[in-house]
Order: structure tokens, then sequence, then C-alpha cells
């Protein structure tokens, strides 16, 4: 398969287009951003005595917990499909005023089963977001910016925990974890209307975008759908066996993400017996080396056109920084912390890449499903993650089952990742794990 390649673009357009950057990519930042904090302040309000305040049991923290799991995984395909369909910029407004006051009501419900469904719905509305949004990155960026733009999205998830450990502990300290829910879930909705103002579906949609800037954006994007085999519907894509190594592969690593971020602060509570305060600059830090590792991971990547040769060795070392921390933390808090860092910059370096992956090998009419679908795995992943943790933390009193169920479940996403092979264009033999750099068309 050929195409001719795009004409050199002017010095003027390149300028115009860099705009992209300054307007579009922090009102997708703030805005994962906002969805992350309403997921992940969870955590932190178990830590806090949310059982003892709703009078529940451990086990009963733990389904609420992953309930929201379950909730994100139901609705992500259909609405990929509504995005794609309709407008992915107007469901992210729908779901930001949805799932700000879901995240609020976490702070006001008093009844058990009220909060299950609270926390249920909370899944659905957030479960647009991902899909969403990286369909609107696939509208806006090229194959050579993708992982950085991705990157960018992304980098909403360890950002947001990162300053809201370090900030929801002392909200907590000081208001308690119930107004501290209300606090942190009202921003999103007044967002939602900067939202709507800031960003449009397509590049020819946006006033503050030339002509000319736009019409190039769209010829390069063109240009590289042509070199994408045709599928004709989702049910034939989703029956790729790279997709579904790729949804298996993602449910693994999410089981150890999401059961790594609701529970780090219980785990560091209990292995450190200190305040909320102490426990929530502690939760920081390890975020701070998965900003970084994204960054470096995802401008790598850009720069070469590797993808895959990136990803499975970030998931082994989170995996193994796992599996050595669960037998440090009897021995030494501190060790084990230690542990806990490193595999933060494991789980986060490689999503820059990943997401690239699925635009880059699946054509535009069914990239939005499979995307879906994937996250979809991922959110199931989450769901078994965050109850089987939190259940095994119940049930045994400490973390050291958690971590190793987590760290097995890390290296098996990063060998299932070696599974995927790229096929050369011109040839229907195996070349290895996938690497743009050996697989341009031509």
């Amino acid at each position: 398969m050929t195409f001719s390649p795009a004409s050199p673009t002017s010095p003027e357009v390149k300028k115009d287009q860099r705009k992209r950057w300054f307007l579009l990519m922090p009102a997708i930042f703030i805005t994962y951003s906002l969805a992350y904090l309403d997921r992940a302040n969870y955590g932190f309000g178990a830590a806090a005595g949310l059982a003892k305040t709703l009078n529940i049991s451990g086990s009963q923290t733990a389904i609420l917990g992953s309930l929201f799991f379950l909730g994100y995984f139901i609705f992500q395909i259909p609405g990929a499909m509504y995005a794609r369909r309709h407008s992915a910029a107007r469901l992210i407004f729908i779901a930001l005023v949805a799932w700000g006051s879901l995240a609020a009501l976490t702070g006001v419900i008093r009844n058990f089963w009220l909060l299950v469904l609270d926390r249920f719905v909370l899944g659905i509305a957030e479960s647009l977001i991902m899909p969403a949004a990286l369909l609107l990155l696939t509208n806006w960026f090229t194959r050579q910016e993708r992982s950085r733009a991705n990157t960018f999205l992304i980098l909403g998830n360890p950002v947001t925990v990162l300053w809201m450990s370090a900030i929801t502990g002392y909200l907590i300290h000081s208001f308690g974890w119930q107004k501290t829910f209300i606090i942190e879930g009202i921003p999103s909705v007044l967002w939602a209307f900067v939202w709507l103002v800031l960003v449009r579906d397509h590049p020819h949609q946006a006033k503050w975008l030339s002509a000319e800037a736009s019409a190039d954006l769209a010829h390069q994007l063109a240009l590289e759908q042509r070199s994408l085999p045709p599928i004709a519907n989702l049910g034939l894509a989703l029956r790729r066996p790279d997709v579904l190594i790729f949804c298996a592969m993602y449910f693994c690593w999410s089981i150890g993400m999401y059961a790594f971020v609701l529970w780090l602060p219980t785990i560091i509570q209990q292995g450190l017996s200190k305040g909320i305060e102490a426990t929530g600059l502690l939760s920081a830090a390890p975020y701070v080396l998965g900003v970084i590792a994204m960054i470096v991971t995802s401008q790598i990547s850009d720069r070469t056109q590797r993808r895959g040769s990136l990803v499975w060795p970030s998931m082994l070392f989170a995996g193994f920084a796992l599996l050595i921390s669960s037998f440090l933390a009897a021995h030494s808090f501190w060790l084990a912390y230690i542990g806990l860092i490193l595999t933060a910059g494991g789980l986060y370096a490689p999503y820059g890449p990943f997401f690239a992956m699925i635009p880059e090998i699946i054509p535009a009419n069914v990239a939005a499903g499979v995307i879906a679908a994937v996250n979809s795995a991922g959110a199931l992943g989450g769901f078994f993650g965050t109850w089987l943790v939190g259940e095994l933390q119940a049930r045994t009193g400490g973390s050291k089952a958690g971590l190793l169920f987590m760290s097995f479940s890390t290296i098996l996403s990063g060998l299932l990742m070696l599974c995927i092979k790229r096929t050369s264009p011109n040839s229907s033999e195996s070349a290895g794990p996938y690497d743009l750099s050996q697989a341009e068309p031509t």
C-alpha cells in the first residue's frame, strides 16, 4: 500500500498549528485531571475513616471502591460510538457536569446502598472521557505527534494524584473526608462551561486556527489513513488477535495501576502509622517519577517512532519493583516505599506509546470503538484490582498479599505486550514486537 508524501508545510502554517499545544492540550489535560481527581480521592476517604463514619465493613469499603469501575466498563463502547457519530466535545461537556455532581454527592450520601448507586453512576459518567478525548486527539494530531499528545492527556493522571495527594490530606484534616469530596467535585461542573467555549471536534471548526493550517493538518491525517488496510466494521476489528491481546494486556496493567492508585494511601498508612497529612505527602512522591517517566518515554517514542518496545520493559520493571516491595514491607517500610516509587515510574511511563499504537494500526472508522474496547478491558481490570486488593487487605490486615497480586498482574501485562507482533506491509511474516520505525508505509 502506497501514498504520496505530504507537501512541505510552510513555517507560517507550522507556527499556527502550534496553537494546538497551547490552547487545545491544556483544556484536555485539565479535563482529564478533574476526572482523575474525582475517582482517585476515594482512596483518601477510605484511609481517613470512611468505613467508620458510615458504619460499614472493610469488604463493603472495597466494593464501593470497585463499583466505580464496573460502571466505567459498561458504557465505554456506546460512548465512543456517540462521540464518533455526533460530537466528542459535547459528550465530554455532559460528562463533566455529571461526574462533578456525582462526586460531590459521595460526600453527602449516608446510606450505603445509595452510595453504591452513586459510585456506579459516577463510573458511567467518567467512562465517556477517555475514548472521547483520545478520539479528539486523533482528529487533531499526526502520527509524529501522537505519543506526546496522548502523554499530555494522560499526564492528568499522575499530576492530579501528585497534587491531590499533597492537598487532600490537609483538606480532610481541616474539613473531614465528606466535605472534601464536595469541595473536589464542584470544579468539574464549573470547568464544563469553559470546555464548551474552547474545544471543537475538528480543526476546521476552531476559530483560532487558520484555514491554511486546518487544511494542511487534514491533508496529513488523510494520508495516514490511506496507509492502513480498511476494516469494514467494529465487530471485525474486535476479533483481530492484536486487538484481543491489547485488551488482555490493558486488563492486567489496570489491575496493578488502579489498585496502586486507590490503595496506596492505605498501604502507606498501615506501614507507617502516621496522620493523614503525612500519608498524603508520602503518597505524592511516587507520582513525581511517574510524570518524569511519561514525558521522557513519549519524547523517545515520537522521535524514534518506537511503540511496543518501550511498553513491555516498563511493565516488567514495574511488576518486579512491586514484587520486591511486597517482600520488603515486613522488614523496612522505607525500602518498600522506594520500591513503590519505582513502581509508579514503570506503570506510568508507557501510556503515550501504548495509546499511540492503536490508531496507527486500526483505521479511523473503527479506531474509536477499538480504543473504547481496550479501555473497557482496563476498567474491568480496575474493578477486579481495586476490589481484590481491598478484600485482601481487609482479610489479612496487611498489604503484602495485595502487593503480590498487583505485581503478578503487572508482570503478565508486560509478557502479553511481547505477544503483539507487527506485520510488514509487504509481507505476512511476523517481525517481532510492534515498532513503527520498521513499519513505515512506502
